[in-house]
């Protein structure tokens, strides 16, 4: 019996994840990647360079065979080491222990992990070809390459992984309108680099946090890299009165910005000056749609089908997440890829709205709860309430972060919580004030129990 043929769009963490999943389930897999091959011509940037790897992200790569392999090239983060303007810095961790923490890895790094192991599995893949047309009908695509050279594909069941500004998506939007819709944050954010020292002791900061430098309206986050180095962050209104990046137009401007907001972290940047001015200022915004899919023609899965801002870490860990779901309707479905296209958007639409609306609130907590004192009496009762009663009590962002409960369960769950949580204080910033016997016997009256986690 002949293979079902599938074709990809884009050859990034996704696309290529996805590439592999489906040809170790049988599929013949061609892949389609605008960009040169990383693994030949170095990896590409104009996105972040590294990224969070949760347990979401890390199960789809042990089902893939991958883990093992990515966790050494990852760095771990207890918590979230929050630097104020005025006092000590203080870690937040983010789970009860070590067996709690996130990973930084690099998206390069990452991205060509993934294509060797897409290639491994049989996958065919194409560099330098950039989708240029659809004709879903003929159930045909054209393609071009960089000299403007045009080829054809038959492409019976298409797939996009290409990203939050996908061709694929534009396709099938010209042909059916799906619904499209762009929400931007207003924000931007612009990257800058902690060099790694010399010597033994390569890390010029904690290693095993995400730094996070909360001022209100705007922050700096560092993620640490495998080699020492740490990658900056800065997020700023994208325009408005100061600070924004309208009125920090170049490295002086910005430095002196710094000198007064971040004083502590400027000096461990040396190349400021060079970092600010030749990289550019990236876009924030979050996509919605109405559809993700014509019949069993075409899906979009990732960021080409729910692009998100990127302060809860998990855009991509939400699209590896996407890869599973996927990989096993297919193979479920056989030839009938309409009904798991259906499916599909079915079961993952609402989680990733509720990621989208996660990642959103994160934001603000990130830039200003972490230092507000009634969010951090909120957090110790919280905790307080997860370890004396953890069959009802389990904070938002662990349910989000190491397990596998659907990320609507979470959203709605975390609300709920939330609510408690500001009955039980009643405006006060001191978890003390509460007495936990009372907000254990209220918890337990007022919410129904966690459902049971995956082993």
């Amino acid at each position: 019996m002949t293979r079902q043929s599938i074709t990809l769009i884009g050859g990034g963490l996704v696309g290529a994840l996805m590439a592999q999943l489906l040809a170790k389930r049988g599929f013949a897999v061609e892949v389609f990647e605008k960009r040169p091959d990383p693994r030949r011509f170095g990896f590409v940037g104009g996105r972040s360079i590294n990224l969070a790897l949760a347990e979401r992200g890390l199960q789809a790569l042990r089902t893939a065979g991958l883990a093992d392999d990515v966790m050494e090239r990852a760095v771990m983060m207890r918590g979230r080491m929050v630097h104020p303007l005025e006092g000590a810095s203080g870690l937040q961790r983010y789970g009860v222990d070590d067996s709690e923490v996130i990973w930084s890895v690099s998206r390069g790094a990452l991205n060509m992990l993934l294509l060797d192991a897409a290639e491994a599995a049989g996958v065919t893949l194409h560099f330098g070809q950039s989708l240029a047309s659809a004709d879903f009908d003929a159930r045909r695509i054209a393609l071009v390459d960089e000299n403007g050279t045009q080829r054809h594909h038959d492409a019976s069941v298409l797939i996009g992984a290409d990203g939050a500004g996908s061709a694929l998506r534009a396709a099938m939007d010209e042909y059916s309108p799906i619904g499209a819709r762009v929400e931007s944050l207003g924000h931007g954010y612009k990257e800058l680099e902690i060099p790694p020292r010399a010597g033994a002791e390569r890390f010029a900061i904690e290693p095993h946090a995400l730094h996070i430098w909360p001022r209100g309206g705007y922050m700096c986050i560092a993620l640490p890299n495998t080699e020492g180095s740490f990658t900056v962050t800065l997020f700023l209104p994208a325009h408005g009165p100061h600070p924004s990046f309208d009125t920090l137009p170049d490295s002086s401007a910005a430095a002196a910005f710094f000198r007064e907001d971040f004083p502590d972290l400027l000096p461990q940047i040396p190349r400021f000056a060079e970092d600010y001015d030749s990289h550019p200022v990236g876009t924030l915004s979050t996509l919605y749609l109405d559809r993700w899919h014509i019949d069993g023609r075409a899906l979009l899965i990732g960021d080409a089908a729910h692009a998100i801002v990127p302060f809860h870490g998990q855009g991509m860990n939400c699209g590896f997440e996407d890869t599973v779901v996927l990989a096993d309707l297919l193979a479920e479905s056989g030839r009938d890829t309409a009904d798991a296209f259906a499916e599909f958007q079915r079961i993952r639409q609402p989680n990733a709205n509720a990621i989208a609306a996660m990642a959103l609130e994160n934001y603000i907590e990130m830039r200003d709860s972490v230092a507000d004192p009634y969010y951090l009496a909120k957090r110790e009762l919280g905790a307080r309430l997860a370890e004396r009663a953890p069959k009802h009590f389990m904070a938002r962002y662990r349910m989000v972060t190491f397990t596998h409960l659907p990320y609507a369960y979470a959203y709605e769950r975390g609300r709920a919580q939330d609510q408690l949580l500001e009955q039980l204080l009643r405006g006060s910033t001191h978890a003390n004030d509460v007495s936990l016997d009372a907000a254990i016997a209220t918890l337990e009256a007022t919410l129904p129990p966690l459902p049971k986690l995956r082993a």
